[in-house]
């Protein structure tokens, strides 16, 4: 049966601060009841993630930026094929390009949060920054996940 509720953590625990959105899963599985949460995660984002978009109310995603100076954006996503759609790894806003393609409607509400990262080298831990952020991002994860309304959401997007 699928979960009203999808987070989708991705990145690669090996290589540094790439770990945040995997490790938010982690921390969403020790502090919520996830009886209306599905958790999936992978490396990167592929057009057969569309597939998990179908029959949920609010999709999060959760990934590392290059964007270090802040401690992370929270936004709403509209489906749109950029030049992410002919590579190997695409972005959120190709994955629901992909869905409404293949789907013929619009995708569920989706949402990223996109949590400030410098460290990117293959066995590099977590920088001291990204910890910091990942700490904010949390705050975050807390008040949405108590609150699994679009509207809420909504109000929350920077």
């Amino acid at each position: 049966m699928t979960k009203p509720v999808l987070v989708f953590g991705y990145g690669n625990e090996s290589r540094g601060d790439d770990a945040l959105g995997v490790l938010i899963l982690n921390y969403i599985e020790t502090h919520f009841s996830l009886e209306s949460i599905d958790l999936l995660t992978d490396f990167q984002l592929q057009i057969e993630h569309a597939l998990d978009l179908e029959q949920r109310e609010l999709v999060l995603f959760v990934d590392a930026s290059v964007k270090s100076d802040i401690a992370f954006e929270f936004t709403q996503l509209k489906p749109m094929r950029d030049i992410s759609f002919t590579t190997h790894a695409i972005s959120p806003a190709s994955v629901l390009d992909v869905y409404q393609t293949m789907k013929k409607t619009t995708p569920p509400p989706c949402f990223l949060i996109a949590i400030g990262a410098e460290s990117f080298e293959l066995g590099d831990g977590l920088s001291d920054n990204a910890k910091r952020n990942f700490a904010h991002a949390t705050k975050l994860i807390d008040d949405l996940l108590n609150h699994l309304t679009i509207g809420y959401w909504q109000l929350q997007c920077r």
